[in-house]
């Protein structure tokens, strides 16, 4: 009939865009207040700020998208015949990888409360695009591994800290800033890096050597420079690969193809071949984990940020899909059983948000006690809130019914890239394994973990009783192998509800011990207990538009 419209939108809740990620986010503010030194914390809050609302904002939200839809394309010849071995990426992935830089999100090791200040943008940045995170977070990560070697560090750590960001393929020595890769996996081995075959002949320059071999798995291969394994013949080493060498000629470096991934698809992983491939040894021969275990530890507290921040956007997408949706006679935010959901996803959202500020700001200090707290703590970290990660997104787009299920909501992108981060620098298994090497070499570690629990001690019950029950469980380490997965759970949510319990607003620190540790909780999101203020929980994690 003329003049009647099907097609007036009504009871949608308007886009979560113009708005700023970090000011939004009460738990985050919060973690970087607590850890900024009093001096530093205005310019801290300001640079944050402008990260988040670039984040926030539609520009760069749909540069997110676009990097995403449109992944990267090998080529691995030109039109002539000749090997290039490059990859093409399309617009957006260089806008947004070039912010990142430019944000510092390279530069923690250079500057004051540079982890926490640096920890907050990474979470930040992950909620607009993940992908980018990679070639930013192996970046950031391969300083210690230089700092094994003065005269490298001296040579590359201004570039990998620089602000600027150059895609271009030419010597770096030529450019303003530097990214790295890293390559260890191969397909006999896995996260078994001593499984690997690819081997270093030395060459007559010193330090100099030739590789030939195969990764599995190299991310960001068009990156300046890559931390690679291989046996040399004092055995297992690290070292650099750069991409083009300091005459201008492309270093060998075989792209055979591109991984098809389930999500991260905006990033390139690789399976490179070396051969003949020239390297610069960094470290002793024989002592290549050594060498690149700083590395892997910065990279593996990446994985437990990056998850962070998608549990973040996805509960701050459903809570504000909740705040305007209307059902059944009232806003859903408002009915009791959604509100259970939003605030046990918020829960759980914040109390990974505070394990890895914490952990960042121990990267900060320095200090020995600190440096052992990493030792058991990062591993632990990176397997429970990693493990956390897909359950929390699915619930958060289930809370969007069947709009959570189509591509523009954004949240089928977050739920295709929330397993990765358990997988990236070793999968749960090789976390609690590493988590039982500590214990048992490395009594520091432990006694810094229960130090740190031990400071709320006497200020609830629950978290008294399990911490009680953590001490049980590690009494006897000597058949721990079959349970590690049971410890180190129990280890990192102590850990949490410990912060939660000294940090947290008291509704948030009662709501988790009551179902994290109190043991009165569901085997879903949404089944919480009652007589817990979950309106308060649910508004602090509410976005601020």
């Amino acid at each position: 009939m003329a003049g009647i419209s099907t097609h007036t939108v009504t009871n949608q809740p308007p886009p979560l865009v113009g708005h700023d990620l970090f000011a939004g986010d009460r738990a985050l503010v919060d973690a970087v207040e607590r850890y900024t030194p009093r001096e530093l914390l205005a310019e801290a809050r300001a640079e944050l700020s402008a990260l988040g609302r670039a984040g926030g904002s539609a520009q760069v939200q749909e540069w997110g998208r676009q990097a995403e839809e449109q992944p990267p394309r090998l080529h691995t010849h030109d039109r002539y015949g000749h090997r290039i071995d490059e990859v093409e990426f399309h617009p957006a992935w260089h806008r947004l990888l070039g912010k990142g830089v430019s944000a510092g999100l390279t530069g923690a090791w250079t500057r004051p409360a540079g982890h926490v200040r640096r920890a907050a943008g990474f979470l930040l940045w992950t909620q607009v695009e993940a992908g980018t995170c990679c070639p930013l977070s192996m970046t950031h990560a391969a300083v210690p591994a230089l700092r094994t070697d003065p005269t490298l560090a001296a040579v590359w750590e201004p570039r990998v800290t620089s602000t600027v960001y150059d895609p271009d393929l030419r010597p770096a020595a030529r450019k303003p800033g530097a990214l790295f890769g890293m390559g260890m996996t191969e397909k006999q081995g896995g996260s078994d890096v001593r499984a690997s075959t690819t081997r270093a002949r030395p060459l007559a320059e010193a330090d100099a050597y030739a590789l030939t071999g195969h990764k599995w798995f190299c991310s960001a291969p068009m990156s300046d420079a890559f931390l690679v394994l291989a046996q040399a013949p004092g055995g297992l080493t690290c070292f650099l690969v750069p991409r083009v060498l300091e005459d201008g000629t492309r270093n060998v470096f075989l792209l055979q193809r591109l991984k098809d991934k389930l999500g991260n698809r905006a990033n390139a992983s690789a399976e490179v071949e070396f051969d003949g491939t020239w390297a610069r040894r960094v470290g002793e021969e024989g002592r290549g984990v050594r060498t690149i275990i700083g590395m892997v530890a910065a990279t593996r507290l990446d994985c437990a940020l990056g998850s962070a921040g998608l549990m973040r956007q996805a509960v701050a997408q459903a809570v504000h899909h909740c705040a305007y949706r209307e059902a059944f006679g009232g806003r859903l935010l408002d009915k009791p059983l959604m509100r259970n959901v939003l605030a046990d996803l918020a829960l759980e959202s914040e109390a990974a948000t505070a394990l890895a500020l914490r952990l960042a700001a121990a990267y900060d200090d320095g200090g020995e006690r600190e440096r052992a707290f990493l030792r058991l703590a990062v591993p632990a970290a990176k397997y429970w809130i990693t493990k956390r990660c897909a359950p929390v997104v699915v619930e958060a787009a289930e809370c969007l019914g069947g709009n959570g299920y189509v591509e523009e909501s954004g949240l089928p992108r977050l739920v295709r890239e929330s397993p990765l981060n358990s997988v990236w620098e070793g999968a749960g298994n090789v976390q609690a394994l590493d988590v039982l090497r500590a214990l048992r070499r490395e009594p520091a570690a432990l006694d810094a973990c229960l130090t740190e629990i031990g400071q709320a001690h006497g200020a609830d019950h629950r978290l008294d009783r399990a911490v009680k029950d953590l001490f049980t469980e590690l009494a006897d380490l000597a058949d721990a192998e079959g349970r590690a997965r049971r410890l180190v759970e129990r280890l990192a949510v102590v850990l949490q509800g410990s912060l939660l319990v000294r940090h947290a607003p008291p509704e948030v620190a009662d709501a988790f011990c009551a179902s994290r540790l109190g043991g009165d909780h569901g085997g879903t999101f949404g089944t919480l207990p009652g007589g817990l203020d979950l309106a308060s929980v649910v508004e602090r994690a509410r976005p601020v538009r």
